[in-house]
């Protein structure tokens, strides 16, 4: 029997590069929050999965009515990323071997088809899984002044994507040891290879994108708007899959 996955969703981050009047979350996108799209994607792909939700305190702008999921539960969002997610592995009641799938609030766009391709991955491989997508442009390194300085080698390097997915024991060791050797780690993954391990790479779609600055918006919207029509595409042929299988 597959078991029912973990989410965590950091999502206390006040989005100061946008420059608007609330966090980035809960901006207009395509006339809802952008969180309420985050939710609704992983949902699709996980309807039982357990949600937790990490918010800043203060926060006076999350509705509970977003929120897809039967089962979920809001905690304490922490200074950085890292402390949000040990608060949220902290508060659920997970055991050690449960899968645990960490996802941007940011990023609106990811497909039902990659996040299941994640989560059979973060089930098969000791090490965890995290989306990702193999670096396409030439890459710079630049001489601290603005300068292109030398073109790197771009073989083996990839974009480092979201969801991240872990057992719970691995990842809850690891973002401990993180934050106890002052180490500041700026995705699940690096935690997990701090102690010597290989996170496995699942390639990913290139439309999983990140909003961070304001532009970002309107690509995002773009996106969702394109693939409504692939995923209702997918969704009639499953139907019509069922239906044939039913005659």
């Amino acid at each position: 029997m597959t078991p029912t996955p973990w989410l965590v969703v950091p999502a206390a981050g006040q989005g100061k590069r946008m420059g608007a009047d609330r966090p980035k979350q809960y901006l207009d996108l395509a006339g809802e929050p952008l969180l309420r799209h985050t939710l609704r994607r992983l949902h699709a792909a996980f309807p039982e999965a357990r949600c937790v939700i990490c918010l800043d305190d203060d926060d006076r702008w999350f509705r509970n009515a977003w929120m897809p999921f039967a089962h979920w539960q809001r905690v304490s969002g922490g200074a950085e990323r890292m402390d949000s997610v040990l608060n949220g592995l902290h508060a659920m009641a997970a055991d050690a071997n449960d899968p645990v799938l960490v996802h941007d609030v940011a990023r609106p766009c990811v497909m039902p088809n990659d996040l299941q391709a994640l989560y059979q991955a973060t089930l098969e491989s000791a090490s965890g899984a995290l989306l990702a997508m193999p670096v396409a442009d030439t890459m710079k390194r630049d001489n601290g002044d603005g300068a292109s300085f030398r073109t790197e080698c771009r073989d083996g390097l990839w974009h480092a994507l979201t969801p991240q997915g872990f057992r719970h024991g691995l990842l809850l060791r690891a973002l401990t040891q993180a934050q106890r050797s002052g180490a500041l780690v700026t995705d699940e993954a690096s935690a997990i290879e701090a102690l010597g391990l290989a996170p496995r790479l699942v390639s990913a779609r290139r439309d999983n994108i990140k909003v961070t600055h304001p532009g970002d918006l309107g690509l995002a919207a773009a996106i969702l708007s394109a693939q409504a029509g692939e995923i209702h595409k997918a969704e009639s042929g499953h139907e019509i899959a069922l239906a044939a299988t039913r005659s």
